[in-house]
C-alpha cells in the first residue's frame, strides 16, 4: 500500500501546532489503526510491516502471510504459486510479506482509522492537561473568566488549555467575577475523573493566601521569613503567623512591606479581605496575645498543664474587639494558635 500522504501530514503538523500533540504520536496511532483495519478485513492477520518515509511522505504496508500449498485461510495464507513470485526462494511453512493495495481496506479501514486517530487526540489532550494540572497543584496560577453561570453563580475559567469551574463557594465573598477578566485561583488538588481531569480550585482556601505572600514576599520565599499557620475567613478576615529565622529581620516588617506595599497588594488581590499578621512564639502567652491583636491582653492564664486551653484576661474596654464580630476575632486566633481561648473582662477576675 503505497500512496503520497502529504494532505494526511499537512493535517497532523497544523495538530502539532495548535494543540502541542507530537507528529509521531499521531503516526503511531495511524499505524496502529492500520493494524485494526487489517486484523478485520484479513481473518484476525495482525502481522504487519509498515514503512512510513518521513522525506517522501508515503507509506507502505504489507501482510506477512504463510506460504501452503493450498489456501485454506485467505487473509493468513498464500499459495507457493503467488508466493514465489514475491520471492523465488520461499518454500512451504515460510512467511512473505504481501504489499497491500489502499482500496483492499474500504470504508471500515477508514472509519477505523479515524475512530482511532480522534481518541488519540482526546486522550493526548487530556494527558497533557492532566500534566499541566499536576505541575501546578498547590500553586496559584492565572485565570480568564470565560463565563458565569447566573443560576449557581459558578464560574469557568480558562487555565492554559483546560477549562475548570470555580464554584460559589470557592470564590472570595463580596467579589464579582467578570467574564473577560483575569484571576488568580489555588490548585488545591487534581483528579482524574470520567470526563477528563479535574483541578479543584479555589479562591478560599487559606493557602492561597499563604502562597500570595510567597510571592510578594521574597524572605518567605527564600526561606528567611516562616509562615508557622494561618487562619482565614475568606472575604472577611485573614491571621496569619510568621516567623523570622535571622533576628535582623523583621517578620511583620517585611510582610507589610514598604510603605504597606506588599500587604496591600494581597489585600487588594482578596478584594478587600482584613489580614492580621501575627508574630509566631514558642511561647504560648506569647503566641496568644499577639493572636488575639487588634485586641490588648492583659495575661494569658494556663490552667491545667498539657492541655491546650486557656484564659486571656482583656481590659474590660477591649472584650468585644478580642471577641470580635460574631466571635470571628476569637474563633480565628483560636484556629490559628491551636488553643481552645476563654475571653474574660479584667473586672470579672478582681
Amino acid at each position: 500500500m503505497k500512496t503520497n500522504t502529504n494532505e494526511i501530514y499537512d493535517a497532523l503538523e497544523l495538530l502539532e501546532k495548535e494543540k502541542g500533540i507530537p507528529l509521531s504520536f499521531m503516526l503511531d496511532k495511524i499505524k496502529k489503526a492500520i493494524i485494526t483495519a487489517c486484523k478485520s478485513s484479513y481473518n484476525g492477520n495482525d502481522d504487519t510491516v509498515i514503512n512510513i518515509n518521513d522525506k517522501t511522505r508515503d507509506f507502505e504496508v504489507y501482510l506477512r502471510k504463510t506460504v501452503v500449498e493450498d489456501v485454506a485461510i485467505k487473509g493468513k495464507e498464500i499459495s507457493l504459486l503467488d508466493a514465489r513470485l514475491i520471492d523465488p526462494n520461499v518454500t512451504i511453512g515460510d512467511k512473505v510479506a504481501v504489499r497491500l493495495d489502499t482500496k483492499q481496506f474500504g470504508r471500515i479501514a477508514a472509519q477505523t482509522a479515524r475512530n482511532i486517530i480522534r481518541q488519540g487526540i482526546r486522550d493526548s489532550e487530556r494527558e497533557q492537561i492532566m500534566n499541566e494540572m499536576q505541575s501546578k497543584k498547590q500553586e496559584i496560577v492565572s485565570a480568564v473568566v470565560e463565563r458565569i453561570d447566573d443560576r449557581t453563580g459558578n464560574a469557568t475559567l480558562k487555565i492554559g488549555k483546560a477549562e475548570m469551574v470555580l464554584p460559589r463557594g470557592e470564590q472570595v465573598k463580596g467579589e464579582t467575577l467578570k467574564e473577560g477578566t483575569h484571576i488568580k485561583v489555588y490548585i488545591v488538588d487534581v483528579k482524574e475523573g470520567d470526563k477528563g481531569p479535574r483541578a479543584i480550585i479555589s479562591r478560599t482556601h487559606p493557602d492561597f493566601v499563604k502562597k500570595l505572600f510567597e510571592i510578594e514576599v521574597p524572605e518567605i520565599c527564600d526561606g528567611t521569613i516562616e509562615i508557622k499557620s494561618i487562619s482565614r475567613e475568606a472575604g472577611a478576615r485573614t491571621k496569619i503567623a510568621v516567623y523570622s529565622k535571622d533576628p535582623n529581620v523583621d517578620a511583620i516588617g517585611s510582610c507589610i512591606g514598604p510603605k504597606g506595599s506588599r500587604v496591600a497588594a494581597i489585600v487588594s488581590e482578596l478584594n478587600g479581605e482584613k489580614i492580621d499578621l501575627v508574630e509566631y512564639s514558642e511561647s504560648p502567652k506569647k503566641y496568644i496575645t499577639s493572636a488575639l491583636s487588634p485586641a490588648e491582653v492583659k495575661n494569658i492564664e494556663i490552667p491545667e498543664e498539657g492541655v491546650l486551653s486557656c484564659v486571656a484576661i482583656v481590659p474590660d474596654n477591649q472584650l468585644s474587639l478580642a471577641i470580635g464580630n460574631k466571635g470571628q476575632n476569637a474563633r480565628l486566633a483560636a484556629r490559628l494558635t491551636g488553643w481552645k481561648i476563654d475571653i474574660k473582662p479584667e473586672s470579672s477576675i478582681n
